[in-house]
């Protein structure tokens, strides 16, 4: 009986080996072939997220700031008293006008906050006809840098049709009637000591203000996309901004 088991035993062996020699290959190349894939971007896709980025981005940074203490609120972007009429400030602060010059600051900044409540197809419509020849350069260029585009590339053209809404808001808060007793007052002592007049231009100064608050707050947004994977709203978002993080 010995002698015919040994035979048996050395004959399976043979034959048990060399299968699960096949069998591994089979479950290696199984398992290789069923990792799921990249999907491969285009510079179309890229580009296509970009301005899904910005649009999102203007969306949450005009619900944010277009509301009260929007921008009074938020130390980044308030605005305060402007500069080249800081002197003025300080003759109306001399001259006891403090309650008049804090209205004045404060409804500068409601003039922003009521603004922006217009801003949104304004930079809606920017950003749908800004020109983006790599989207690469920009999706790996870092923080900011889709805003960054933006603003280089769209500021002039923001800033002419941002302009009459600005205009209009200053009326709706009436901003000038807390600014002209104050500019009056100090442009007739100009008159008397031979001194500078000055009187800014409120709308270009709100209009510049704001857009640039707006623009801070959209790189805030644009890197929340960057990094946080909750704030991929939409597929495209997910496809483009996902692919950073899968590197």
């Amino acid at each position: 009986m010995k002698r015919i088991i040994y035979p048996l035993t050395i004959v399976l062996t043979t034959l048990i080996l060399p299968s699960c020699d096949v069998l591994e290959e089979a479950a290696a190349l199984v398992t290789t072939n069923t990792e799921p894939t990249k999907p491969q971007l285009s510079n179309a896709d890229v580009i296509s997220g970009l301005k899904e980025a910005l649009n999102v981005g203007i969306k949450n940074s005009v619900n944010l700031t277009s509301v009260t203490d929007g921008f009074l609120g938020n130390s980044a972007i308030k605005l305060p008293f402007p500069e080249d009429a800081l002197k003025v400030k300080q003759k109306a602060l001399d001259w006891g006008l403090t309650e008049q010059v804090a209205k004045f600051e404060t409804t500068l900044n409601r003039a922003a906050e009521e603004a922006t409540k217009e801003a949104l197809p304004i930079f809606a419509n920017a950003i749908t006809n800004m020109s983006i020849t790599d989207g690469f350069a920009i999706l790996n260029g870092g923080d900011g840098s889709a805003t960054k585009f933006l603003k280089d590339n769209t500021t002039a053209q923001l800033v002419t049709a941002f302009s009459p809404k600005v205009e209009a808001a200053i009326a709706k808060v009436k901003l000038t009637e807390y600014w002209n007793p104050i500019i009056t007052k100090y442009n007739t002592a100009m008159n008397l000591t031979g001194g500078e007049k000055l009187n800014p231009d409120l709308t270009k100064y709100v209009t510049e203000r704001a857009i640039s608050g707006l623009y801070h707050m959209v790189a805030i947004e644009e890197n929340k996309i960057r990094k946080d994977p909750l704030a991929r709203v939409t597929d495209i978002l997910q496809k483009v901004f996902g692919s950073l993080t899968s590197n």
